[in-house]
């Protein structure tokens, strides 16, 4: 038999070596598809970067406490509380991480809710947030004194009501007994306040240093 014509000769060595590409092309598809898939996984699940970090302290009833890192800005912030409004309008705060706070109300799972956003993670614990709740119709001096410094506290809100919905800035001691002024207006401002409006037509008055 001639060298290159039998089965042991190049011809056969050929179709060996043909038969290894196959493998190592098989091996690379599957390398390439699972990498496609982790890269795949972590885009779609990566961080929210259009507003900053935030966690759910605590929630009862219908209080929210939330904690964002000491060093965000008031520009972040208003991301925060401006996604706050958009996903009140959707109805989507279940997105947020945000238990259904009036689930058995005819106006829906988030008829009325009060978000309380601050950088120091001691104000958003259970127990805090349990006793700023029990302390709001209080006029003990103790829980006035605890309510005040729960709301000074405060570096964002944002509250929905039958009446409508407010977003803000800053601290919140006081804010129903006093109305905004000048002289507060430097630690404490309103980013808007009035009925709740639905999504389509929010759409066309949505400032656009929001989400």
């Amino acid at each position: 038999m001639a060298v290159g014509e039998g089965p042991f000769g190049p011809i056969g060595m050929a179709k060996q070596k043909k038969k290894l590409d196959t493998v190592v092309k098989m091996g690379l598809g599957v390398f390439i598809g699972a990498f496609t898939l982790i890269w795949g996984g972590m885009f779609l699940t990566r961080p929210d970067r259009s507003i900053p970090p935030y966690s759910i302290g605590s929630q009862e009833g219908t209080a929210v406490a939330v904690h964002v890192p000491v060093y965000t800005s008031d520009h972040e912030l208003e991301t925060l509380i401006y996604r706050f409004q958009s996903v009140a309008r959707a109805k989507e705060f279940g997105r947020m991480k945000i238990r259904p706070t009036t689930p058995d109300d005819a106006a829906g799972p988030y008829g009325r809710i009060n978000i309380y956003v601050f950088t120091h993670e001691a104000w958003a614990e259970p127990d805090m947030l349990h006793r700023y709740v029990a302390a709001r119709g209080s006029t003990s001096p103790e829980d006035r004194s605890l309510r005040d410094a729960f709301e000074k506290a405060v570096r964002g809100y944002y509250g929905l009501d039958e009446s409508g919905e407010e977003g803000r800035i800053g601290p919140i001691d006081g804010m129903k007994e006093r109305p905004d002024s000048p002289a507060t207006a430097a630690f404490s401002r309103v980013l808007f306040k009035g009925p709740l409006k639905d999504e389509t037509s929010a759409q066309t008055t949505m400032p656009v240093h929001g989400p």
